[in-house]
């Protein structure tokens, strides 16, 4: 009897592994690039931080806009502990974005 092969297992796309993930929190370029190439469509942008914002009015509006929803996320949908741990992915995105 031949042995049967295994097929190798297919890797998850890089926006859901540490590889794709910005130690400061976030995706790195390539994290969004492997989210966009699963999602067709999408076009996620960088962090925007406060000095860029005053810039520009929409980018203002962005960085306004996403640190609201991911407060009101903090809020509903994390523990206490991951609340208040610094090195949780919501507050390392919060810091990115000068939340």
């Amino acid at each position: 009897m031949a042995a049967k092969k295994k097929a190798p297992a297919k890797k998850t796309a890089a926006w859901s592994r540490s590889e794709g993930k910005d130690p400061k929190g976030g995706l790195n370029e390539k994290g969004r690039k492997s989210y966009e190439k699963e999602n067709p469509g999408s076009n996620l942008k960088p962090p925007v931080k406060k000095e860029q914002a005053a810039k520009s009015e929409k980018s203002a509006a962005r960085r306004e806009s996403f640190c609201d929803r991911m407060e009101g996320m903090k809020k509903k949908n994390t523990s206490a502990k991951t609340a208040n741990d610094p090195n949780s992915r919501i507050n390392k995105s919060l810091r990115a974005w000068d939340c």
